[in-house]
């Protein structure tokens, strides 16, 4: 039954979707969590800013944005992020585009976290000469993180699934393999059940422990 999965690298294809959704996830946080302490910040200019990036990116299709990184920045602005080798830089972009996108969600589900934080923590911080860099890395963001384990974990796995969009710009991976697969092979079900079954054991996985890690560390007010 499973004979034509020969001359097919189906696990490396689900390898790259994971390091697509692993270095996606790593830069979204980094660059989510500036956004939300822009979006935060006493600074105008700065709080315009995450605000305006927010807004935008939220409501632009992520194909766009995918797509826009190889025509745009790739082939019409030559940036390749210090790559050569083609198939490297569509990986290296592929990653950028879903960090940008990914970031916006990250950014509203920190914010979230920041405003359960009681008002008083925050006068309290100030009023003992912290400023308010100190105040968001001591007071406010691990407070933040700890509440917000639930839908970060919403956002991993909506980034797990938006990976296939790199297939758009030639990314190896799974939703490419897939579209390859049915292309060739006349078993349209079983190639459609073998990749469900695949992104299943990506995403329930994560599901389920970061759902347990959200209970073990849970703000108590």
């Amino acid at each position: 039954m499973f004979d034509f999965l020969e001359g097919y690298d189906l696990l490396g294809a689900f390898w790259t979707t994971v390091q697509l959704t692993l270095y996606s996830g790593i830069g979204s946080l980094v660059w989510g969590t500036l956004l939300a302490a822009m979006r935060v910040s006493p600074v105008p200019l700065m709080r315009g800013f995450g605000t305006v990036y927010v807004n935008i990116v939220r409501n632009i299709p992520l194909t766009v944005i995918i797509v826009f990184t190889s025509l745009g920045l790739f082939q019409t602005l030559g940036v390749s992020l210090g790559a050569k080798d083609f198939t490297v830089v569509n990986f290296r972009l592929a990653v950028l585009g879903l960090t940008a996108y990914t970031a916006a969600f990250v950014c509203e589900a920190l914010r979230s976290g920041i405003n359960t934080v009681p008002l008083g923590q925050v006068e309290a911080a100030r009023a003992i000469g912290l400023n308010f860099t100190q105040t968001l890395r001591l007071i406010v963001l691990p407070q933040a993180f700890r509440s917000v384990v639930g839908p970060l974990a919403n956002v991993l796995i909506a980034l797990t699934k938006n990976t296939t969009v790199a297939a758009a710009i030639g990314v190896a991976e799974a939703a490419l393999l897939m579209r390859e697969m049915i292309e060739n092979e006349a078993q349209l079900i079983l190639i459609s059940v073998i990749f469900a079954v695949g992104f299943l054991c990506l995403t329930l996985p994560t599901g389920l422990i970061l759902g347990w890690v959200a209970k073990k560390v849970a703000v108590k007010r």
